[in-house]
């Protein structure tokens, strides 16, 4: 299996050096590139010579061009307008581990191919199958899916995969990690033995280098330089707050720096919802995207985000993976990842593009051994400062434009008397009552004496 390493500062190529069509050409000068990226670079030559090929390559590196623009290159000799589903058979498949990277690999295949007969959609679980199928039943050339909707369809014989010639495996070690292994064997099953696989990757753990040796045939292997996690545009902080503290440490964070933005990255879909609803109860308008919500409310939740109409997005790993969103102020891990990679992807979502950013993270006690794998990951350690419960409250008064309405949300303070220690009352015997007005000073209990004889 051969490597080969590229050092993009010293070769510096065109898109038209690539050797693809020029209605290729110009959807990518259309989108506003002229100069590939690395992996780019690296890959594009290899897949227009029908090479498998292995690719480590991290979220933010072009890599869904990189096997887009040369899949439409090999495709064109079949590209036709006739409007018979028998001239647009599935001829290559992209899988994806997510529905929201389908929909943006779809985006970006339409967004190249615009300008060239090649048909294309995209078929993701959470919602109506029924609605997918008309699409699928005119023919098509390109289908990104997710593994499980995809058998779906096989099931439903919504269509055949028996013409496939390129299979692409994108973010092959999220599908991994999400346990789509046993779907993918199943998928393999049904794909013609002769045919162009790719897979993407961001790391090469063992189980990515297994299912290579499983889907691909002699690879080639391009590997790019990992993501600068030392981004000098984004600022990388870290606190140590109690779990606890951590949700009036998350307020804070957002009121004092005055933002409208912020990604707020949790562990599980449980938490996601959690802080989301606790969120808008402070008056921080926030909504979640996770693995329970329906297609359709993730979508809503997102560009109800990038709108600018909700200021905090809470997501968990998987949901937020293939997100893009351009000038994002700020990202908190409101806890942290259970891989040390998964740290890079979520930091990597601000910054872009040389804007500033932000990468602010709460650690409790016991995740402190996922510092330290994080740590050794970057090749440094991160300094470790501390919100003690002084700053915590001056960070939960409200700040900024956030401030009136947070002061809205707040509950009214308690009664001082119910925070008191308990104190008995005194006994009955020795509790006088004051006389009413105009009435003879006697004591309570004298009232309720029983008159057994005439006074003398």
């Amino acid at each position: 299996m051969a490597t080969y390493m590229t050092d993009p500062i010293a070769e510096k190529i065109l898109f038209s050096s690539l050797d693809l069509d020029p209605l290729i050409l110009r959807a990518i000068e259309e989108s506003g590139y002229s100069e590939p990226t690395p992996i780019q670079a690296q890959a594009i030559p290899h897949v227009l010579a029908g090479r498998d090929l292995m690719a480590m390559a991290q979220t933010g590196t072009g890599k869904t061009a990189a096997f887009t623009l040369p899949l439409l290159q090999r495709l064109l000799p079949y590209a036709s307008t006739s409007a018979s589903p028998a001239r647009h058979p599935i001829r290559a498949l992209i899988l994806t581990p997510t529905r929201e990277l389908a929909i943006q690999v779809g985006e970006s295949v339409a967004t190249y191919s615009k300008h060239v007969p090649l048909r294309s959609t995209v078929v993701y679980g959470g919602t109506d199958i029924k609605a997918q199928k008309p699409v699928l039943m005119k023919g098509l050339e390109i289908l990104v899916a997710t593994p499980g909707r995809l058998l779906d369809h096989v099931e439903s014989r919504n269509l055949m995969l028996n013409q496939v010639q390129i299979l692409i495996l994108d973010e092959a070690d999220r599908m991994l990690d999400m346990g789509f292994m046993p779907d993918l064997l199943r998928i393999l099953a049904l794909l013609p033995k002769q045919r162009q696989t790719l897979l993407f990757s961001a790391t090469f753990s063992d189980s990515i280098k297994k299912l290579a040796q499983d889907f691909l045939q002699h690879p080639v292997t391009v590997e790019t330089a990992r993501i600068k996690t030392e981004n000098e545009s984004v600022k990388q902080s870290v606190y140590m707050v109690e779990h606890e503290h951590k949700f009036h440490a998350l307020t804070g964070i957002i009121r004092s720096r005055e933002i409208r933005q912020v990604l707020v990255f949790t562990r599980t879909k449980l938490s996601a919802a959690l802080v989301a609803r606790k969120l808008a109860r402070e008056g921080i308008s926030a909504d979640a995207i996770h693995g329970d919500k329906t297609q359709l409310e993730r979508i809503k939740a997102l560009e109800a985000f990038k709108a600018g109409s909700i200021v905090a997005l809470v997501a968990t790993d998987v949901a937020a993976r293939g997100l893009d969103i351009d000038q994002l102020p700020l990202v908190v891990n409101y806890e942290l990842p259970m891989h040390a990679e998964d740290y890079v992807h979520r930091i990597g979502r601000t910054g872009r593009a040389g804007a500033s950013g932000e990468a602010v993270s709460l650690i409790d006690s016991q995740e402190e051994r996922k510092l330290d794998d994080i740590e050794k990951l970057l090749k440094r350690t991160l300094p470790r400062e501390h919100l003690p419960e002084p700053a915590h409250k001056r960070l939960y008064t409200g700040h900024g434009p956030l401030k009136a309405a947070a002061t809205h949300a707040r509950k009214p303070a308690a009664d001082d008397w119910f925070s008191k220690p308990y104190e008995p009352s005194k006994p009955a015997q020795q509790t006088e009552t004051q006389p009413l007005p105009g009435a003879p000073a006697k004591p309570v209990a004298a009232l309720f004496r029983r008159k057994t004889e005439p006074a003398g």
